[in-house]
């Protein structure tokens, strides 16, 4: 499902990401794991084609990304990845309803007469039912994350990547999102590739990569 190899980005002077190389397997779930800074959100950001490699090959579900137009991109994320962020994103004007919806908006992979029922049913199975019409203003923080995973899986993604997505947390709703996203992710037979700092939270996961990415430009040559 993803592969790196031999991929190298220079983030600064003297700074590289190297990876010599990675895989993950379709529905596989790992966790990106190591302490900050050393290159784990660089990584899901260049597998997510927001940050391009310098040289090396980065493939997503068959498609190698390295090349592709900033439109290809765009079309690239909208169908195949659903993001998951640390601080949820979430458009402040919109309701929990309209968010997953609008999301819909950049991918064919559902049509425009299922977005409705579709963001309704992920909404209700993240326990969001009652709260379809919420603004993320009058929402706590683990009901804002819920929306987050149920608009990241909206567009029937093969790939969820998730950065530091307990982060805002505290203890009780870190683990209630947890076992949540893991849920959810196994239920849609999605691959997950989540970035952490804690081992805690990367232990929950049945692979751990360890990133060690970020070296001088000397260790990368």
């Amino acid at each position: 499902m993803v592969t790196l190899e031999q991929c190298r980005r220079t983030l600064g002077p003297g700074v590289v990401f190297f990876c010599e190389r990675f895989h993950a397997a379709p529905g596989q779930h790992t966790a990106l794991w190591g302490p900050s800074g050393c290159g784990k959100s660089t990584m899901l950001n260049l597998i997510s084609g927001l940050l391009r490699p310098d040289s090396g090959k980065i493939a997503v579900d068959g498609i190698e990304i390295q090349g592709l137009s900033e439109g290809k991109l765009d079309q690239f994320r909208g169908e195949r990845l659903g993001f998951i962020f640390q601080t949820f994103n979430l458009l402040t004007p919109f309701s929990a309803l309209q968010n997953v919806m609008l999301g819909m908006r950049f991918s064919d992979t559902v049509p425009s007469s299922q977005w409705k029922p579709r963001a309704t049913e992920l909404l209700k199975r993240v326990g969001l039912g009652q709260r379809l019409h919420s603004k993320p203003g009058t929402m706590s923080v683990g009901e804002q994350q819920r929306v987050a995973i149920a608009r990241a899986l909206a567009n029937k993604q093969r790939l969820i990547v998730a950065d530091e997505p307990t982060g805002s947390l505290d203890p009780k709703n870190a683990a209630a999102v947890m076992n949540l996203l893991l849920e959810m992710c196994a239920e849609q037979e999605v691959t997950l590739l989540m970035v952490t700092h804690e081992r805690r939270l990367a232990e929950r996961l049945p692979n751990i990569f360890e990133c060690t990415g970020l070296v001088t430009s000397e260790e990368a040559a």
